[in-house]
């Protein structure tokens, strides 16, 4: 294992013991709503602590993006920025509901290098280095085999927090439907890209996420040998938070069937994104 993926996966597992704790006293957690729909805890808070004290105790001079705290250090003065989202899937924390993950990437200038998406309710460990494969507990992964949508299961997620594209999103998610053997929402999108890369998944469509949401899954699924892009079929994911991927021929079906539904304001926020 690369000497900083040990340091992620370390990290993780750190996070993911405080979110195992917390998971049994539900009822007298702190809580703070950032949006509409959008739930803070202060288990996010320690446990992005955590994430950071290994990672910058292990590397000083490497910045930092993480979903609760935002930028640490200056990203233009250092090769190495750690995208963190130390629980991705609050809402079913919260809840009870046992789809969360802990999701660790790394970019090295500029490009991802690091992947780590654990699941502490199933001690789940999906990890990925660049060039070197992805993996679950120390097996390697590789996306589905399947090759018509017919057959597909399809993983999806609502775009709760901004409501501006849920009418094209609807229009996608109506057409997608009777196409496939099913599509799932289980409401983190981490676990969600890890689980077309292990080819639970055979396809992954989002609108509206942010880097941390995506960052880890997206480079699982490229060393599984799966495709990711934007909604357009272009690279400029991470930044638009417009995503779909899949295995290859999947990858392909779903972008046909979501360019209909390209409103020109999506087109226009991708753009603005790349820009």
């Amino acid at each position: 294992m690369h000497p900083m993926l040990t340091i992620a996966v370390k990290a993780a597992r750190r996070a993911g013991s405080i979110i195992n704790q917390a998971s049994r006293n539900l009822d007298i957690l702190n809580v703070s709503r950032k949006s509409h729909s959008d739930f803070v805890s202060e288990v996010d808070g320690a446990a992005e602590e955590a994430i950071i004290k290994v990672l910058l105790d292990a590397y000083p001079t490497h910045s930092i993006l993480a979903e609760e705290s935002g930028n640490r250090g200056d990203p233009r003065k250092s090769d190495y920025q750690w995208i963190i989202d130390p629980l991705d899937g609050t809402t079913n924390f919260l809840h009870g509901f046992p789809k969360y993950a802990v999701s660790i990437a790394l970019l090295h200038r500029g490009i991802l290098s690091q992947a780590v998406v654990y699941d502490p309710v199933s001690n789940e460990l999906f990890t990925a280095s660049r060039g070197r494969g992805a993996y679950l507990n120390d097996q390697r992964i590789r996306v589905s085999k399947r090759a018509q949508l017919a057959d597909s299961l399809i993983g999806t997620g609502i775009p709760f927090r901004d409501l501006s594209f849920l009418e094209a999103y609807l229009g996608m998610f109506k057409d997608i439907i009777p196409k496939t053997a099913g599509i799932r929402r289980p409401g983190s999108a981490a676990l969600d890209l890890a689980y077309v890369a292990a080819g639970r998944y055979d396809g992954f469509w989002e609108i509206g996420l942010s880097p941390w949401d995506i960052a880890a899954g997206c480079l699982l699924i490229l060393e599984a040998g799966g495709m990711v892009s934007d909604l357009e079929g272009n690279e400029n994911y991470m930044k638009s938070g417009q995503v779909v991927a899949g295995n290859p021929k999947i990858f392909v079906q779903l972008l046909q069937i979501i360019a209909p539904h390209l409103t020109p304001q999506l087109i226009a926020a991708n753009k603005q994104s790349a820009s």
